[in-house]
């Protein structure tokens, strides 16, 4: 059993905006402290034969200018690495690319780790909004406080049960509430905000859009 109200309240959530070279990108941010060392989530979130324990198999070369592929999922370029303190890459999924920045640094209770992932203003974001990343990052979240808490690994079998379970819709629920809620703190039309969480739900879950 997941505490799933605890997960999703352990985590801080917040959209931005930047402005890139392409034009208007949004960003969408996740941190959570963890009671670990730096070092220990560094390896964690960089060390290839960690990474699969609590996210996904990765190939490629894990170094500033090397590939990388998750598999099932996104890959791309490691742009920069300042270790321990993070790295950014981008990110190539189903012909788009956008960014993400980790960010790690020391705190009294431990280690704050704090994702951004900046992507471009599209027809996927007007439809789905933050949580279209936003839920997947709060399951990965998830995961990597498993992993961290335990030492265990995500078997992914059960993991894939877990996620149309209940369960799993709860904490999909949860978390696209959340986002919803990030959307609108970011200047975001409420009934626009609620649409696009809604629609994230219904993909996530199946559930018929409103």
């Amino acid at each position: 059993m997941i505490d799933v109200s605890q997960q999703i309240s352990s985590v801080r959530r917040a959209v931005g905006a930047r402005t890139l070279e392409a034009g208007e990108a949004r960003v969408v941010t996740i941190a959570r402290t963890y009671a670990a060392e730096l070092d220990d989530v560094w390896d964690a979130c960089t060390n290839a034969e960690r990474i699969p324990r609590w996210f996904l198999p990765i190939t490629g070369e894990l170094r500033p200018g090397g590939t990388y592929q998750l598999e099932g999922n996104a890959g791309g370029t490691i742009e920069r690495c300042d270790p321990p303190k993070g790295f950014a890459a981008t990110w190539e999924f189903a012909g788009a690319v956008s960014w993400i920045e980790l960010k790690l640094s020391s705190t009294p209770e431990g280690t704050l780790f704090q994702l951004d992932h900046i992507a471009p203003v599209s027809e996927h974001w007007e439809k789905y909004g933050p949580a279209a990343t936003g839920v997947g990052w709060d399951m990965m979240i998830m995961g990597l406080t498993l992993h961290l808490t335990s030492g265990a690994a995500i078997d992914p079998e059960e993991s894939m049960a877990w996620q149309t379970s209940d369960e799993g819709k709860d904490f999909v629920a949860q978390s696209s509430e959340q986002w919803y809620e990030a959307d609108v703190a970011s200047g975001e039309d409420k009934a626009l905000a609620r649409k696009r969480a809604d629609a994230t739900f219904a993909f996530y879950t199946g559930a018929p859009e409103a």
